[in-house]
């Protein structure tokens, strides 16, 4: 016979086990969930390609905001790409708004950067000053001359 100190420390333990085991096969079971609504669903290729993965991927872009700012590089020192043009591609590739707020992460210091980089008010037709076309892909076979760049 047991006393009631140790029958309830076995029921208690009992009790935490099955309560851990139902925990455990409901996430499995969300988990299963989630991996079929990401495989089916059509909007988003990430979660379509790695169902239940790729979910993980906006948090942790979300997330590398607070850590990049100690431990990785920043928002503009990658290359060919920096991190801010590839955030800037893929708002403009959903249709939400592009437009950045005023101020800048770019280092205005160094000489030849640009503040401002469009006219504030559309320029008068006799303040206008013709351009000279810039010829893109000049060694190729059928060359292309950009009117206005």
């Amino acid at each position: 016979m047991l006393d009631p100190i140790s029958s309830f420390a076995i029921n208690f333990v009992a009790i935490l086990g099955g309560i851990l085991l139902f925990i455990f096969v409901a996430g499995l079971l969300a988990c299963v969930v989630i991996y079929q609504i990401d495989k089916h669903q059509t909007t988003q290729t990430i979660r379509r390609n790695y169902p239940l993965f790729g979910r993980f991927r906006y948090v942790f872009e979300h997330l590398g905001e607070f850590f990049r700012q100690y431990f990785f590089a920043q928002d503009r020192e990658e290359m060919p790409f920096n991190r801010a043009q590839r955030s800037w591609v893929y708002r403009a590739a959903k249709n939400v708004e592009d437009t950045i707020a005023f101020g800048s992460t770019r280092d205005l210091r160094i000489p030849g950067t640009y503040y401002f980089l469009n006219c504030p008010f559309p320029t008068l037709t006799e303040d206008a000053v013709t351009t000279r076309p810039l010829r893109i892909g000049p060694h190729c076979a059928t060359p292309y001359d950009a009117k206005s760049f």
